[in-house]
């Protein structure tokens, strides 16, 4: 198996092509490698029909007699391993790229520390990248790591722990003792890395447990062993003795041996943190500082950061790269930037599922169209906005003629409702509400907002001229009221719009286009326009 703290971190590059059950929180023992194909456990028929999120997890035991008898069945299909080995691929070699060595000026302890377990330091960057006031608390003494007996040495980080670590500022306390030279200093970085990360290994030891592991007062006052004595009391293991007594005396130390010898040693194998695991080496190496001066006197020179800095020119670089590997087709000279595709796809966007885990991307052409219920449809508007659908012009209506019906007119009035009621057909129900939209479109027509969109083009200039002269004065105002908007126009304009105010940076459009397989070209009118200003 292969994780971390974000789960099966694999299976995010083949998203897209994941079955619909799978997701973060059913995916706990179901994704290994066997025999080096990546194969993926599926819910029994019982959980896909209950509900696929509350699936039980398998323990590992009954996940390896699953794949050990029926691998072949949980084979992976083609397009999930695809994707999983195309981003894995070269690796562990690439890994080396990863890597940024650097000098640092550190406590001989820590030196130790990390020549016996050198993944420690990532745990030590995290710390001191995500310091709070109480943390530092614990760097003004300074108590595990004092900063009396440092030397120089190279330590590897990755990249990533290299850049948190340089690009933090950071003061350290006038009483914890380390102190920095001027920065024109040749060995100031050194000394500015050795002190951040001696802060994040006191941060980490700080966390830990003042007592030994091995101490009994630390093991006897865990809750385990509380749950533990509390279970021996339920089931009559002290056999009614009293408490003190040597017979229950007798009985206690027989299960406290019994405790810290299986319950507590499976507890405390489970998982160490690394505070407690920088304490355990440190007790038990033994290290000479003669020895790490000799060897900082013959260090080999530390890598190059200037990777850190990148130019505009660069990152663009690199993001055409990205894009060309992950979208082969998309280049320049094979794209053809249809703006009826954008429509299109836009369309198809927003007539798939969205819910608060995101929207469906509309990938496959295939699937089912959507369909229309007109029962289901009339039964909702019925809800909504009431089963008389004259009521929705109501609004208009007369107040005074309202009140000129008396108590009896509204009993009848009522009654011939509900016969009208029991009688209306759908289409009738939608003929109304179609009625009463147009309303609404003729009255927008004369707003700011009717003037915003782009309308249908009106027919042949000729048509216009005969048209207008056979009819009144009115008619031409009429018909531009009427005249349906250009839905795909006033689309394709409102994203080219958000495009261009991107600036060449992602954003909502060109995030929801490029995912369905639609591209745009840069803004040329842009580009023309920063190039005058520059020159």
């Amino acid at each position: 198996r292969i994780d971390d703290n974000d789960g099966e971190f694999l299976l995010i590059e083949a998203a897209d092509f994941l079955p619909r059950w799978l997701n973060p929180e059913n995916s706990d023992n179901r994704v290994f490698f066997y025999k080096g194909e990546l194969h993926i456990i599926p819910l029994s028929e019982t959980q896909e029909q209950e509900c696929g999120q509350s699936a039980a997890t398998p323990t590992i035991s009954q996940a390896l007699t699953l794949l050990s008898a029926r691998s072949e069945e949980f084979l992976a299909s083609e397009p999930i391993r695809a994707a999983v080995y195309k981003r894995i691929s070269g690796y562990p070699e690439k890994i080396q790229a990863s890597f940024h060595r650097a000098h640092c000026y550190l406590p001989a302890g820590i030196v130790a520390v990390l020549k016996q377990r050198p993944s420690l330091v990532a745990a030590a960057v995290q710390a001191f990248y995500l310091r709070d006031p109480i943390d530092l608390r614990a760097c003004r003494s300074f108590q595990t790591f004092p900063p009396e007996e440092r030397v120089m040495t190279m330590v590897t980080f990755t990249k990533c722990l290299y850049a948190q670590l340089v690009q933090q500022k950071f003061a350290p306390d006038r009483r914890s003792g380390y102190t920095l030279p001027l920065p024109s200093h040749p060995q100031y970085k050194a000394y500015e890395l050795g002190m951040k990360l001696a802060h994040g290994f006191e941060i980490l030891c700080s966390k830990c447990s003042k007592v030994s592991p091995d101490s009994k007062i630390n093991v006897f006052s865990s809750p385990v062993w509380e749950r533990f004595l509390s279970s021996l009391k339920e089931k009559d293991y002290f056999k009614g003795e009293m408490e003190g007594s040597a017979k229950y005396t007798e009985l206690l130390h027989m299960a406290e041996d019994y405790f810290q010898k299986s319950v507590a040693k499976s507890e405390s194998s489970i998982e160490e943190s690394p505070g407690d695991e920088i304490l355990t080496l440190l007790r038990t190496a033994t290290f000479d500082v003669k020895e790490f001066e000799r060897e900082a006197a013959c260090l080999p020179p530390e890598d190059d950061d200037s990777w850190l800095e990148i130019s505009p020119d660069d990152l663009d670089q690199m993001l055409k790269e990205a894009t060309n590997e992950s979208h082969p087709s998309s280049n320049e000279e094979e794209q053809k930037y249809n703006l009826e595709a954008v429509a299109e796809s836009m369309k198809a966007f927003v007539s798939k599922v969205s819910t608060h885990e995101g929207a469906e991307m509309p990938w496959s052409s295939d699937e089912a169209h959507v369909t229309f219920d007109v029962d289901s449809f009339t039964k909702a508007l019925d809800r909504i906005l009431g089963a008389d659908s004259e009521e929705l012009d109501s609004d208009d209506l007369d107040e005074e003629e309202e009140f000129n019906f008396s108590d009896e007119d509204d009993e009848d009035l009522d009654a011939e409702n509900q016969k009208q009621d029991q009688k209306v057909l759908p289409s009738e129900l939608i003929g109304s509400l179609k009625s009463y939209m147009d309303e609404m479109d003729r009255e927008l027509a004369h707003t700011n907002v009717g003037r915003s969109f782009s309308t249908q083009k009106k027919r042949a200039s000729s048509v216009k001229a005969t048209t207008s002269q056979d009819a009144g004065p009115d008619s031409g105002a009429e018909d531009t009221e009427l005249t349906p908007v250009d839905v795909d126009m006033n689309l394709v304009a409102n994203l080219l719009e958000s495009y261009s105010a991107q600036a060449g940076l992602a954003g909502p459009t060109s995030n929801i286009l490029q995912s369905m397989g639609v591209y745009l070209p840069e803004n040329a009118d842009q580009i023309g326009s920063n190039k005058g200003a520059t020159e």
